[in-house]
């Protein structure tokens, strides 16, 4: 790991910090950094042995925590068979099908990838819900994802993926289920060997059976719960993505979803669950409830048709909201700058779509009020750091990690406008990456990443998506 350097960041335009209301910006126009941690913000002078670093005509944003992603799908982007389907035919068509096609070369490009795609969005924490664990595999796959983070400057929170049940169209091409002894002495192992409890932890582990009403019998789903709590780590899963689950635990346990996962001991501030787009009034009071925490996924839910989720009711009924950019095979843009630009224009279209004309017994014309652009900095930074249990991490403020990035806005997209502070959510591009920093080290410097040659990458992307075509039998 590189050592963290004093810093002294000057001039910034813009200072966001991932607080609320009125403590959502700061005047700064500088920022302090000392052993890794935020020492000051303000108008301030240079100290000796500081570095300074010039963020003239920048905005100063607190680096992104994304909370759900598939690194190995960076690799299974705009498949045919699956580019028009939605989740179910999907997965057939695209995950079940080619991860059993994945060596251990292939698998390294492919979190390659996603990770440097991450990181170049102003992303310093990824929350990984790996379930590319097949019979006889000959890497470990853990180790790589770790490996590849670390390499970066990166945190990286393994969220233990797997099933100990497998659906009829999930056994092709390799796929089974683990035993549930299989299963819990993995995580076990994993905990051992990378988990790490600090406020600020670099490498974090997750108990993270693939999805609740699938993946587990409710027996098996009761003893992860109990289990991952014993251990102390935090438990995720997918829930709830489409009206299939709804469906499917109604007529097989008679409980909504949520309920279900409630009676199994699968709710709790420990607990957060990606997508919950369908979900009922009652499903949402009982996980604001408990406050079980939410990984909005926008575009994946509606590249996938899925819907959108209603994250603005979730925070008010007291859910803590994060953003994950889910996997690239059902996103083709991985970052966390398109991410939230997409969770910031389809909250407001999700609260337009209930306006009604004043005869019908509306009262309002549009949704434009309900997400500004400070509360998805805050759902992308603060509300990832807290549902990964991250209290160090995610805002900008005196005592914090030093985890920020710094936006050059050098592309026309950006000019014109009258506030820089709301640039890189609302420009629906990705800025120049003036620099990365996580927890005081320099990830990222003038958009380039030490050791990374994105030619050399791109071409080895290429290489082994020709070999996935090949294993599967698919002509390029």
């Amino acid at each position: 790991m590189k050592h963290a350097d004093n810093w002294l960041i000057r001039n910034a335009s813009a200072i966001l910090t991932g607080l609320r209301a009125g403590a959502a910006r700061h005047a700064g126009p500088d920022i302090r950094i000392t052993d890794g941690r935020i020492a000051a913000l303000g108008a301030l002078q240079a100290l000796p042995g500081e570095r300074v670093l010039d963020a003239t005509d920048c905005v100063i944003y607190p680096s992104w925590v994304n909370t759900h992603h598939h690194l190995f799908q960076s690799l299974l982007k705009g498949i045919p068979a699956g580019i028009d389907q939605s989740l179910g035919a999907w997965l057939g068509a695209v995950p079940y099908r080619y991860r059993g096609l994945f060596d251990e070369h292939s698998f390294r490009i492919a979190a390659r990838v996603g990770l440097v795609e991450l990181a170049r969005s102003g992303c310093s924490t990824v929350a990984d819900h790996h379930y590319l664990y097949l019979p006889g595999m000959a890497f470990d796959s853990a180790q790589i994802l770790f490996e590849e983070a670390e390499r970066l400057g990166l945190r990286f929170v393994l969220c233990r993926g797997g099933a100990t049940q497998v659906r009829q169209a999930e056994g092709t091409r390799g796929a089974g289920p683990e035993t549930l002894e299989q299963y819990l002495d993995d995580v076990q192992r994993l905990v051992r060997q990378y988990h790490e409890p600090a406020a600020d932890a670099w490498r974090r582990v997750v108990m993270a059976p693939t999805s609740p009403p699938y993946s587990m019998p409710p027996e098996h789903l009761r003893e992860t719960a109990r289990v991952a709590r014993s251990l102390g780590i935090r438990l995720h899963s997918h829930l709830s993505e489409t009206v299939e689950y709804q469906d499917e635990v109604r007529t097989h346990h008679g409980l909504s979803p949520v309920a279900f996962c409630a009676e199994h001991e699968w709710l709790g501030p420990d607990v957060w669950f990606a997508h919950l787009v369908k979900l009922s009034a009652e499903e949402i009071r009982l996980l604001g409830a408990t406050g079980t925490g939410v990984a909005h996924c926008p575009q994946s839910n509606g590249r996938l048709g899925s819907g959108i989720a209603d994250i603005v009711a979730m925070e008010a009924a007291g859910m803590t909201v994060s953003i994950g950019v889910d996997g690239a095979a059902s996103n083709e843009a991985c970052d966390m700058i398109s991410e939230t630009h997409a969770a910031w224009l389809m909250q407001r279209a999700k609260a337009g779509e209930r306006a009604l004309p004043r005869h019908a017994g509306g009262h309002f014309e549009g949704g434009a009020h309900v997400a500004c652009v400070e509360d998805v900095v805050r759902w992308g930074s603060a509300g990832g750091a807290q549902v990964l249990g991250l209290g160090d991490v995610g805002t900008l403020q005196v005592g914090m990690s030093a985890d920020l990035a710094i936006y050059r806005l050098d592309q026309p997209r950006y000019f014109g406008l009258h506030d820089l502070g709301i640039a890189p959510v609302v420009g629906g591009g990705r800025p120049t990456l003036h620099a990365l920093l996580v927890g005081g080290r320099l990830s990222v410097e003038n958009d380039q990443l030490p050791g990374v040659d994105l030619a050399q990458l791109r071409s080895q992307a290429r290489e082994a998506v020709l070999s996935l075509q090949r294993a599967a039998g698919v002509r390029a």
